[in-house]
């Protein structure tokens, strides 16, 4: 890429430092309290990513928590269903995205109704006349509220054995429908228009405007981003936020980023953020035990990168061969991952089990992990509360 100006040298730790802030994990509570916060926190950092695995709780809730101090799951039930602050749609995975930005989705779910879903391709027409007959009779649903299943073979792993649960999930990706609560993991299914009252729904975005939403919401909760970063798991996006980028650092609205590690790989900030020279405490800052979808460890080079941290996600991993554990979480203490902790929640008891503790980076000194131990403990019992709380 030609260079509009010179780029700017920044240290790793530099770089840290600016994207501990834009996660807002530098300081104890970013985001106040309630579901104003789970609004303002989605809002803020783009998307929370969802997922299944229960071994600790689901990462949604854990993703706030980092962030949210007093957060409930209430808080998200009240921001979901009763606000519609945010609601589901699909990012790089399945997420909790903000509610004002439906109109960037709305371009996907158009081309998930042209030309189908390829994860939902044997989907029958009368499957989904079905379900929507029935929305549209009986109002939202689960799909334990349909009786009359005949279960077919799967295609592939994580595919559902119902034809209407297929057929629902369909109606989600082409827009048609949304998912209006949840129970754990067990979604209700409403119209999509009924659940926001909608009349009309909102103008679809134009590709340019989508462009500038991705490259804007990088920069908001990365602070310096790359094009890998910026797309995700969206390879097709990355010409036009590459185009976009370029036009931006000619206006010098953002400046060239020379990242010390990062090799040829180039890297972006806007100046002000680079001015503005943020600093975090590293032996006194908050201490965070994060999920391993947190947006700051789910790209896992670039927290490598960034951190000198290379986060194994082991759940699938032959138990011999796994380095820290099954389902280890990442601890940030100040702006150092200084271990990786393996533990599980014994809900039948009510306490958390601690299955392996492993020191890393900066915690692999022996003489600071006393100090360490004490503030990871101390989060610990906070963290345990949080998990056997509701």
């Amino acid at each position: 890429m030609p260079r509009a100006t010179e780029p700017r040298s920044l240290t790793k730790l530099e770089a840290r430092r600016i994207w501990l802030q834009a996660q807002r994990l530098d300081t104890s509570e970013p985001f106040g309290a309630g579901p104003p916060a789970v609004a303002a926190a989605v809002d803020h950092l783009g998307y929370v990513q969802i997922d299944t695995i229960h071994v600790i709780e689901r990462c949604h809730h854990h993703i706030l928590y980092s962030r949210i101090p007093a957060y409930t799951r209430a808080d998200l039930r009240q921001a979901q269903s009763v606000d519609k602050s945010v609601f589901e749609y699909w990012t790089h995975a399945l997420s909790y995205v903000p509610a004002k930005d439906f109109r960037f989705f709305v371009p996907a779910m158009r081309e998930a109704r042209r030309e189908g879903h390829r994860w939902l391709a044997s989907v029958k027409p009368e499957d989904t006349r079905k379900v929507m007959r029935l929305l549209r009779r009986d109002g939202a649903l689960t799909i334990r509220d349909i009786e009359d299943d005949v279960l077919t073979e799967k295609e592939h792993l994580w595919q559902s054995r119902k034809p209407s649960k297929r057929a629902l999930q369909l109606a989600f990706y082409t827009g048609e429908v949304t998912i209006s609560e949840r129970t754990g993991m067990l979604k209700t299914y409403e119209l999509m228009a009924r659940h926001f009252g909608w009349d009309k729904p909102p103008k679809p975005a134009r590709s340019a405007e989508i462009t500038a939403y991705l490259l804007d919401r990088a920069l908001r909760s990365q602070g310096v981003v790359s094009l890998d970063s910026i797309c995700h798991l969206d390879a097709p996006s990355k010409p036009a936020v590459r185009r976009l980028v370029e036009a931006r650092v000619r206006r010098k609205e953002l400046v060239p980023v020379a990242l010390e590690g990062a090799g040829k790989q180039e890297h972006w900030a806007r100046p002000e953020v680079l001015e503005a020279n943020p600093s975090v405490e590293a032996g006194n800052g908050p201490v965070h035990i994060l999920s391993p979808f947190d947006p700051l460890i789910i790209q896992r080079k670039r927290t490598e990168l960034f951190f000198d941290y290379g986060h194994r996600f082991e759940a699938y991993v032959p138990k011999e061969k796994r380095l820290f554990g099954y389902f280890a979480l990442p601890v940030l203490v100040g702006e150092d991952i200084v271990a990786a902790i393996d533990i599980k929640t014994d809900r039948q008891n009510k306490k958390l089990l601690m299955q392996k503790w492993s020191w890393v980076g900066k915690g692999a000194a022996r003489a600071a992990r006393k100090d360490y131990k004490r503030r990871i403990e101390e989060e610990l019992d906070r963290f345990e509360r949080f998990q056997l709380g509701e």
